[in-house]
């Protein structure tokens, strides 16, 4: 036992001290994280452009609409005149420009139909789409409100109050509703928050981790065909002792790099707590266990160096896909039910369930059985195919 850890202690220290090693397998996910959700995080979940034509530059009700459209979160107004509007029309720069006719303020305070023009190439886009529910939207409630305005003045026709005084308590009292509405619409979150820490970083870990102890079957290719591994066993070293080493480091290597990357989560990002990070190393342990298996069997199966490389990219490429590590995968599809083959499914899965406040391992027991059986299955194919010598034990 003491020489088979001794060799599983050599490959840490050599992977700790190789410093592109840890820039690929430590640096590059961080780095890999850090843009995505420096790129994504805290932005509206639209930002588009309304491009107006305002053909009733001195209506109220016009100026009123522009500004309010100029307040929603995430939508810039554009003021465009006709002839611009048809130019980036025309051209294409533009999918849908929305027109304020002359006179849409007389005839709004004066109960009379309006309306708002939308000119658009094809069916305006997905953007533009949005932009024109945004400005009906906007429209529609300017509307209810000069109608409200309405009826109080002719409620109130005959009484010494004034046309000013009327339009400002109207409005105060439209403010407090928007401020404070009758109805309250309420979110529930279900499960844990929806952020793109929580559906992303389990994903980049369980990939980085995968693709390296993989990628290192190239290592233990070139050891086979240099003779490396022929001589480890003029030591007294059994090939059994010499396998379980390997094993041993690649377990290792991967828990190193999975221990370091969710101990950053846990310090930067607060994802765990004290307890559920306990947990989450013991799913790292577990899915590092498996990987070291995969990585054994592709290392066993490859005759090459670059047999061992490309089969351990396709494998790892596949995997990611299939696991729903950027995306995830709609119940039901085909894609799911062949996903549930990835070992990448299950160790998000597992690593997504410990972000969430009150879930214990006894919630994902499943998770673990699969990788445990991934783990334990690889460990007895690749030990019969291991060779030390190239076409030989």
């Amino acid at each position: 036992m003491i020489r088979v850890l001794t060799i599983a202690l050599r490959e840490v220290r050599s992977y700790l001290q190789d410093r592109a090693d840890l820039a690929f397998s430590l640096l590059l996910p961080v780095a890999v994280f850090a843009l995505m959700y420096g790129a994504f995080s805290g932005q509206a979940l639209f930002n588009g452009t309304a491009y107006v034509v305002n053909d009733d530059p001195d209506g109220a009700y016009s100026q009123r609409l522009i500004e309010r459209l100029g307040e929603k979160e995430g939508l810039e107004v554009s003021l465009l005149t006709r002839d611009e509007a048809d130019a980036k029309l025309e051209r294409s720069d533009v999918l849908l420009v929305a027109i304020i006719p002359d006179g849409f303020s007389a005839q709004l305070s004066s109960g009379w139909q309006t309306e708002i023009i939308f000119r658009q190439r094809g069916n305006g886009g997905q953007a533009g789409q949005i932009v024109a529910s945004m400005v009906r939207g906007e429209a529609d409630r300017l509307s209810q409100e000069v109608q409200a305005e309405r009826q109080v003045h002719s409620a109130l026709a005959g009484k010494a109050i004034g046309h000013d005084q009327i339009e400002t308590t109207v409005q105060g009292l439209l403010e407090r509703e928007r401020e404070l509405p009758v109805v309250v619409v309420s979110e529930t979150l279900v499960g844990s928050e929806t952020s793109l820490m929580h559906q992303t970083l389990p994903g980049i870990i369980a990939m980085f981790v995968l693709f390296a102890l993989t990628m290192g079957s190239r290592t233990l290719v070139e050891e086979r065909r240099k003779g490396t591994l022929e001589r480890l066993l003029t030591t007294r070293l059994s090939v059994g002792q010499l396998f379980m080493g390997k094993f041993l480091a690649g377990v290792a290597r991967g828990f190193v790099q999975t221990f370091i990357l969710l101990a950053l989560a846990y310090m930067v990002f607060r994802l765990f707590t004290p307890l559920s990070f306990l947990m989450v190393l013991l799913v790292a342990l577990v899915f590092a266990a498996a990987a070291s298996t995969l990585g054994l069997l592709i290392a066993s199966i490859a005759r090459t160096e670059d047999q061992a490389a490309w089969i351990g990219v396709v494998f790892t490429m596949s995997t990611v896909m299939l696991g729903g590590t950027f995306f995830e995968i709609p119940a039901g599809t085909v894609l799911h039910t062949v996903g549930k083959a990835s070992i990448n499914t299950y160790a998000i899965s597992a690593f997504k369930a410990m972000t969430i406040p009150g879930v214990g391992l006894g919630d994902v027991t499943l998770e673990l059985t699969v990788l445990a059986a991934v783990a334990v299955a690889g460990l007895i194919l690749s030990r019969v195919l291991f060779r030390t010598v190239p076409g030989g034990r």
